[in-house]
């Protein structure tokens, strides 16, 4: 065991850079020099690799961390599948394929559960087994997880959250996450949550298939959206608790759970580019039309999950921020569509432009599947088509996000239900009043 004497560092310090690849040690000499895996690491530590990737990857999308560590992830008993997941909803159940357009009021929080009994699994397609596709939970959370670590085997979290803080500490260090801010943890990270403000929900998009990047900038050039200077990576920090713990691990889309008479959090030093990180979209620089036309929403993507398909994305996260508009001739607010890709919206804070004082409320939700027509309802259209045409801003205090997907997105059980209970009449009280304007010329 190291000596007492050895602190950790202040505990929401940052290493700043997406993808980056990053050293931190919280006592000084803790990682080797020259090499990752020496016959006697420094103070008495075990050196355990984290792959992100395969190890023959191409150099410029391997992912992998090296931790030097006070005991092995390894030194624990059997993983045993839990009995029941006490109501907690992975992905596993039944869901329904359905054309309809959905929208959920906000979602209740739940005192009485803690990260990993919060978890309600609403929409997703795909098979974790095979990494391919993505799952949508809404999370609702009220207890701290004490003397318990959660991770997933199945995917990358990006967890957004709506309301309260997430003091989230991981195998890499501490990350302190607040509405309006995002984080990724990425497949296999070990970490457990504490809510220092009381309860708190949002919106989780776990990735099966691949990892969440940068999108291309193309014709914008070499800075702009989400830029990589922003995101922060926890530094070092380390416990030498030997009290028991249980580690829940999400395999499949099911709970298992180990038991071991250590703290999964005793990395003492790390290097490498595989870690967790969080993201203010505070900070994300807006590109818009300063011409005529409404752009594609394409342009306020943060971070995608690109598929196969070059351009085509299994996961891209969305999201409308404050923003000046100023086109000519224009109508302002998103136009009608239907698009190959599936659409899930949630609200953060605020009103969504598009759907101003209607029932698309903070800690909702919408989902207008593949080719599942919808737009702006018939008061937002009527209110835009004579809007007098100044520069305008938009979105003040406010903050909706999307979670665009190529995939045809199921709705579970537990997500029909729900909206069926409280916005059974989306569709009806949204477009059924628009009507006709068609005023053909006289005849001659």
């Amino acid at each position: 065991m190291l000596s007492s004497k050895f602190q950790t560092p202040e505990k929401y310090e940052h290493q700043s850079g997406f993808g980056s690849y990053h050293e931190t040690e919280a006592v000084k000499g803790a990682l080797p020099i020259g090499m990752n895996s020496p016959q006697e690491p420094p103070f008495g530590l075990y050196a355990e690799k984290l792959s992100g990737t395969a190890f023959t990857a191409p150099r410029h999308e391997n992912q992998q961390s090296w931790l030097y560590r006070i005991l092995p992830a390894a030194a624990h008993e059997a993983f045993e599948p839990l009995p029941s997941t006490a109501g907690v909803s992975l992905g596993a159940a039944k869901v329904h394929q359905i054309p309809n357009q959905l929208r959920w009021d906000p979602f209740d929080f739940d005192e009485e559960a803690d990260w990993v009994n919060g978890l309600n699994y609403i929409s997703g397609c795909g098979d974790p087994a095979t990494k391919t596709g993505l799952a949508i939970y809404i999370f609702a959370v009220g207890k701290d997880m004490i003397n318990e670590a959660f991770y997933s085997a199945d995917g990358d979290f990006l967890i957004v959250p709506q309301h309260g803080a997430l003091d989230i500490q991981t195998e890499l260090g501490h990350l302190l996450v607040r509405a309006n801010e995002i984080c990724v943890i990425p497949r296999g990270v070990r970490y457990r949550v504490i809510l220092p403000e009381g309860p708190a929900r949002g919106y989780i998009c776990e990735l099966f298939q691949g990892h969440y990047q940068l999108p291309e900038l193309g014709p914008i050039g070499s800075n702009g959206l989400a830029n990589a200077r922003d995101f922060l990576a926890p530094v070092a920090a380390y416990d030498e608790d030997l009290t028991p713990w249980i580690i829940t691990a999400k395999f499949n889309n099911t709970l298992f759970r180990a038991r071991q008479d250590h703290t999964p959090f005793d990395v003492v030093a790390w290097h490498g580019n595989y870690y967790p990180y969080k993201y203010d979209l505070g900070r994300f620089c807006t590109i818009g039309s300063i011409s005529f036309d409404h752009p594609d929403p394409s342009i306020f993507t943060v971070l995608t999950g690109p598929s196969n398909e070059a351009g085509t994305a299994i996961a891209d996260f969305v999201i409308f921020p404050p923003r000046w508009l100023v086109q000519e001739a224009t109508f302002r607010p998103p136009w009608y569509h239907r698009n190959t890709m599936s659409e899930f919206m949630g609200l953060i804070a605020g009103d969504y432009d598009a759907k101003v004082g209607g029932g698309f409320r903070p800690a909702g939700a919408s989902l207008h599947n593949i080719m599942s027509a919808h737009g702006p309802d018939a008061a937002t259209h009527q209110a835009a088509s004579k809007a007098e045409l100044k520069p305008t801003k938009v979105g003040s205090a406010s903050m909706a996000f999307m979670f665009e997907s190529c995939l045809m997105l199921g709705v579970s059980e537990w997500g029909l239900k729900t909206c069926k209970k409280n916005q059974p009449d989306y569709q009806e009280v949204s477009w059924t009043p628009l009507k006709s304007n068609f005023r053909p010329p006289e005849k001659q």
